[in-house]
């Protein structure tokens, strides 16, 4: 090729920067730079939601807590107000002569109402209080154990004889029979209605006997005992005549500790009636007859006639005012606040 220096045309070749892989990212990493950037945005959103939440949280915890301490001090401030108001008034009523009373209510029983726990307790209370001028028993009662019933007699004979000053009254209601009649009969007198139910001076065990429906059935009883007689009175098993006789021995000596303990409470004033002690019931009218009861009338008037006045105070058991307030609020309620104030419903034996 001819050397023209000064027609040759010079191809010019296009100069091409070249790229800095450190400076310039490629097309991949400036993608995977928008897609992280988008997912940090993304968790910051979170994080605040989350962050807004937990603040909303600890927002409804605080007024929750700060709502049920107001229910608590509501609640605190009723039961307060309930016991200063029940205290001042007892307080106020005991200071005056007065009668007191101690209701038998219900079966007897050593968790029920009328269990001698409860009924010793009040009529230690009772017997105690310095302006009581005696003391009224008020039965309505069809019975129960025995052992609770003579729990109860033994200790009007004990406070009769360390308060001699204060007569002891039984007034029987609408029943005071078997159990019921026992503990009475411990008293200085006994009045009723003339309707009222009196006596039941027996013992009872009654159950059933599955034997030969268990043989109809095919079913076979397995019961293994050490000792002949440990399963005596068990109801898918035959009773002997043996066992028969001994559980009647049982209840004959049950029934006489009864007839005597009503014997040494009415004395001389007992009728020679052979039915007295057969489990029978009378009403009141006849039983003034029989001698079971010194005569008739209420708790009212027996306070009016034996110790001239009209001022009775009861002093049976009761749930304090705190329980009778959560009673009130229902069941499920009721729960939840007397388990919160750690209350229970424990009996403090006296």
């Amino acid at each position: 090729m001819e050397n023209n220096p000064w027609g040759e045309k010079r191809l010019e070749k296009e100069s091409v920067e070249p790229v800095n892989p450190v400076t310039e990212p490629s097309q991949e990493k400036r993608e995977q730079s928008v897609e992280e950037s988008a997912d940090s945005k993304s968790w910051r959103l979170l994080e605040k939601l989350v962050d807004n939440v937990n603040r909303e949280q600890r927002r409804s915890r605080r007024w929750g807590i700060f709502f049920k301490s107001l229910t608590f001090i509501y609640l605190f401030g009723i039961a307060g107000f309930f016991l200063w108001s029940e205290r001042f008034a007892s307080i106020e009523e005991i200071s005056k002569p007065h009668v007191a009373v101690v209701q038998v209510r219900g079966v007897i029983s050593d968790n029920s109402e009328a269990s001698a726990d409860l009924l010793i307790g009040s009529l230690r209370d009772a017997f105690e209080a310095t302006d009581s001028l005696g003391v009224l028993v008020r039965i309505n009662s069809p019975g129960g154990s025995p052992v609770q019933a003579g729990y109860v007699y033994d200790e009007i004979v004990r406070l009769r004889a360390l308060y001699p000053e204060k007569e002891v009254m039984a007034v029987i209601t609408d029943i005071g029979a078997s159990g019921g009649y026992y503990l009475a009969s411990a008293a200085d007198a006994i009045y009723a209605d003339k309707a009222s139910l009196v006596g039941s001076i027996g013992v009872i065990s009654s159950g059933f006997g599955f034997v030969d429906l268990m043989e109809k059935l095919g079913v076979e009883r397995r019961a293994l005992t050490a000792g002949d007689s440990k399963a005596l009175l068990d109801p898918f098993q035959p009773l002997s005549d043996q066992q028969k006789r001994f559980w009647q021995s049982v209840l004959d000596t049950t029934h006489q500790q009864f007839i005597e303990a009503v014997k040494k409470g009415r004395g001389d004033r007992l009728a020679d009636n052979p039915e007295l002690f057969s489990g029978l019931l009378w009403t009141g009218e006849q039983a003034v007859d029989l001698g079971l009861i010194d005569g008739l009338g209420s708790a009212s008037s027996v306070a009016r006639e034996q110790f001239n006045t009209d001022h009775l105070i009861d002093y049976s058991y009761r749930p304090n005012a705190v329980e009778r307030l959560a009673e009130r609020l229902g069941v499920g309620v009721a729960s939840q606040v007397m388990n919160t104030l750690g209350i229970t419903g424990a009996v403090e034996l006296k």
